[in-house]
């Protein structure tokens, strides 16, 4: 029996998420920003190990980007080792190899269902190579998973530093909508981004800053007033 906990306890585990978005001057959000996937490690608190993408891609194909989630975990295992991938599609933990039209008509409704259906081919191509390369099973588990979470969180914290960039390129100021429940911390390294959730208080995504691009903008921190529970930046040049 103890073995078994110990096994339990010591899992490790690959995810990825994308997050934040750029917002109009009415707080809708337009494009979606960043994508990460993360190793995570006990004690399961932030990433041992990220990657991070730069999106921009536009709100209305955000089902579309669980592909590049599942592409961005597949790219990560070329440098770690894992021993499951969580996937952010909420079907109750399921293997995606698993999931099939019919299944999906039981567990999932409108136009969930019609998107999933869209991207359900590409999903099950890539988890079968991933489970023949590595011998690993991807789980549609979603927001329950906590490095689900650290993902979101990640991608949140690159997605300040993308915005950044965007702006320094660009000239102009922009506003960056955050993540549910979270607060960005600058730091001399990077940006944290801290879980609001009570029972998250110390769960943690991290963007390192290497090419210092915070030190050439101003950025404020502000609560959306067209969404509850969610924050934003503005982003300007210093």
């Amino acid at each position: 029996m103890f073995d078994n906990l110990i096994s339990v306890g010591a899992l490790n585990i690959v995810a990825a998420d994308s997050a934040a978005a750029i917002l109009d001057e009415n707080f809708h959000p337009l494009k979606i920003v960043a994508c990460a996937a993360v190793l995570v490690t006990p004690p399961y608190r932030m990433a041992s190990v990220n990657i991070a993408e730069p999106l921009f891609v536009n709100v209305e194909g955000g089902h579309e980007l669980v592909v590049h989630e599942l592409e961005l975990c597949n790219k990560l295992l070329k440098s770690v080792k894992a021993d499951v991938i969580h996937l952010d599609v909420s079907l109750g933990g399921i293997n995606v190899e698993e999931l099939s039209a019919a299944h999906l008509s039981s567990i999932v409704y409108g136009k969930a269902r019609s998107h999933i259906l869209k991207i359900l081919p590409r999903i099950r191509k890539i988890s079968d190579d991933i489970r023949r390369a590595y011998k690993i099973d991807v789980l549609a588990i979603g927001k329950e998973s906590i490095p689900v979470r650290i993902a979101e969180l990640t991608a949140g914290a690159y997605a300040i530093l993308f915005t950044a960039k965007k702006c320094i390129e660009e000239g102009k100021e922009l506003f960056l909508g955050l993540p549910a429940k979270c607060q960005p911390r600058k730091s001399e390294n990077g940006i944290y981004m801290h879980s609001l959730i009570p029972a998250e208080h110390d769960i943690i995504g991290f963007a390192e800053d290497k090419e210092r691009i915070m030190e050439k903008v101003i950025f404020h921190e502000i609560l959306n007033p067209c969404a509850r529970g969610f924050r934003a930046v503005k982003i300007q040049l210093k």
